[in-house]
């Protein structure tokens, strides 16, 4: 029957001991960097912010350390990946588990008036919070309609309609649909295929380059062209 001994330094583990140190050590993992809130996560969600953490030294430690075989890290490997695919379906089917695990969005700012309590439990400063508003060019917090802190640590922001930017919509003018310009010349070297896809050759470009730029292709860093066969040019600088 295996024992406690697992938590403890050995000559060898068996098959056995080996799963149940990559199971505690997840289920440990989990409930540490929840006490730690969503600033150590950095964007990722919290499974996959443990996965990442624990793959990395399991995988680390064999390739680092002679006097240690591969057979402890491949069993802990395939044992947390079935942690993981386990978590995300019960994530997925348990409302609870799911809001045990990740964190509830926590409103920071209300109709422009700072919520400081949410603050606290986002564990974030004032520093923080307006670093976020320049970030987003709001320079005013009464703008601000709704603020929200994310499980993933981002700060999704909602301008009050009013300070909303007037866009086409708002009037509702026709536009154009939009087309992303393709680039034809990257670091001095023409894109023949981009070339063949819009019906032009390589004497066309040169003498464009020539014409209205007044410069030869190996000097160009950059080149695009757009639906309207407008040519912009970047030169190296």
């Amino acid at each position: 029957m295996t024992s406690l001994n697992f938590f403890h330094g050995q000559e060898t583990l068996s098959v056995i001991e080996w799963i149940l140190r990559s199971v505690v050590t997840f289920i440990f993992l989990l409930f540490a960097v929840k006490v730690m809130g969503s600033r150590a996560i950095s964007q990722l969600r919290l499974l996959d912010f443990v996965m990442a953490l624990m793959l990395g030294n399991i995988i680390a430690h064999p390739l680092s350390d002679h006097r240690i075989g591969l057979k402890g890290s491949v069993i802990s490997t395939v044992v947390l990946i079935i942690l993981y695919l386990i978590g995300i379906f019960l994530n997925l089917k348990w409302t609870w588990l799911r809001n045990t695990i990740e964190t509830m969005p926590i409103p920071l700012i209300k109709e422009g008036e700072i919520i400081y309590k949410g603050l606290k439990k986002a564990r974030i400063s004032i520093d923080l919070l307006l670093a976020e508003l320049r970030k987003e060019k709001i320079a005013d917090i009464k703008k601000v309609a709704l603020a929200m802190w994310e499980s993933d640590g981002k700060i999704s922001i909602f301008l009050d309609p009013q300070y909303e930017a007037i866009t086409p919509s708002t009037y509702q003018l026709q536009t154009e649909p939009f087309e992303l310009p393709k680039t034809i010349i990257k670091e001095g070297k023409i894109d023949f295929h981009t070339l063949k896809q819009i019906n032009k050759d390589e004497e066309w470009l040169v003498d464009a380059l020539r014409s209205h730029h007044q410069t030869e292709v190996n000097s160009v860093l950059l080149a695009t062209i757009d639906c309207k066969n407008e040519l912009k040019v970047f030169l190296y600088k």
